[in-house]
């Protein structure tokens, strides 16, 4: 087992406190969004097994099946299949979707063939893998998450009294459920010109007003986004998502084509190892429509939150429908607790102090903060420490 060294990725929207906070480290002034833990090629964590700090990447590629398990490797190739994080946003992020396997691999191998640097603004597809995530609320988190009813949309456009919503209203009423939402988020995401300036202002202005009536509410979040992205008309397709709010140990899984925006809170977020993002509004980068539009499955369907189940051992997990990644948490007391090995993990410790304890004595205890990889021959390691609150990330074999 090993102490992971793990980097910050310091985008605009981060919160400049969350991080450090959990870190015990004095802020800097500068935002600090991404803590990344794992074996992602653009930022992996280091391990020092004596002989000096190594990527993980490099660590992994020396001897996957001794890192990873012979079943890990036959099942997902001999790379860490998913990348843990936790997530601090003190603004907005971008309204976006994650492509399907299928969509990534043939996008990313277009951009190849293109040539298109993987640092390039207009590059949609950094990586051949999926992003199937799962978000896990460290403190109350706001987010969007897939498309309303049409219906609804329709009301909750109504209800903000501005004229020229109608013709957007008119089609979120009038279609079939799939053509209604294409269509009005390619209208709003290809308005241009001085009438759009207009409406997202007037738009603005009514979510505003209307979020202080009602300051808890979901208007609340929409005024939130059109204070930090003034003039971006992904305000208008935000309105097409539900608005959720999960308190602390709820989680949303957000699957393939999903739309989604992270509004404002601190989590752990898991997914499947990858950077691949299609974006739709709320940002200041490149916007792809056509691809956007292509990769988005337009369907309604109501945020489903989860909460973990019993399992085995006092660890309680998260039921998501693929193999990349599982999670769970712990809630430690003084009963030892059991992890199974075989299969790469990675522990974060988030409250108190947590003991591992391998099988031939070594210890290594976990800060909050902290995280630790435990490669697949770790078997039977105890998680001791009573009053912690341990995070775990590994696969489904």
């Amino acid at each position: 087992m090993d102490r992971l060294r793990n980097s910050v990725r310091p985008y605009a929207w981060g919160s400049a406190t969350a991080i450090p906070d959990l870190l015990g480290q004095e802020p800097t002034g500068a935002p600090q969004a991404e803590l990344w833990m794992g074996a992602h090629p653009g930022s992996p964590s280091l391990v020092d097994r004596g002989d000096g700090p190594r990527p993980l990447t490099e660590v992994i590629a020396a001897d996957p099946a001794g890192e990873l398990g012979a079943a890990a490797v036959a099942k997902f190739g001999p790379t860490l299949p998913f990348l843990f994080k936790v997530l601090a946003a003190g603004i907005p992020l971008s309204m976006q979707a994650h492509p399907t396997l299928a969509q990534a691999r043939a996008g990313f191998a277009d951009e190849e063939r293109r040539r298109i640097p993987l640092d390039a603004p207009e590059r949609n597809y950094k990586d051949a893998n999926h992003k199937p995530e799962l978000i896990c609320a460290l403190d109350e988190f706001e987010g969007l998450c897939g498309f309303r009813r049409p219906a609804e949309a329709a009301d909750l456009m109504a209800s903000l009294g501005v004229p020229a919503l109608d013709p957007l209203i008119e089609t979120l009423r009038g279609k079939p459920e799939a053509e209604a939402l294409s269509s009005t988020l390619a209208t709003v995401l290809t308005m241009t010109g001085a009438a759009a300036d207009a409406l997202v202002a007037d738009v603005a202005d009514a979510v505003t007003a209307a979020a202080a009536q009602d300051p808890g509410g979901a208007m609340a979040g929409y005024a939130f986004a059109a204070r930090n992205h003034p003039g971006d008309t992904g305000l208008l397709a935000a309105l097409l998502l539900n608005h959720v709010v999960l308190r602390p140990g709820e989680a949303l899984y957000l699957g393939a084509g999903v739309p989604h925006a992270y509004l404002r809170g601190t989590g752990v977020e898991l997914m499947a190892n990858s950077d691949n993002v299609l974006r739709c509004g709320l940002t200041p980068k490149h916007v792809d429509v056509p691809e956007l539009l292509r990769v988005v499955e337009f369907r309604a369907e109501r945020p489903q939150v989860l909460s973990p189940g019993p399992g085995p051992d006092g660890e309680r997990h998260y039921p998501v429908p693929i193999d990349e990644f599982r999670f769970s948490r712990y809630t430690l007391d003084a009963e030892p607790r059991r992890l199974d090995g075989g299969a790469p993990q990675i522990l974060l410790c988030t409250s108190g102090a947590a003991r591992l304890t391998a099988a031939d004595g070594t210890v290594l205890t976990l800060a909050r903060g902290e995280s630790a990889f435990l490669p697949a021959t770790g078997t039977d390691t105890e998680l001791t420490g009573p009053g912690a609150e341990v995070f775990r990330a590994t696969v489904t074999l």
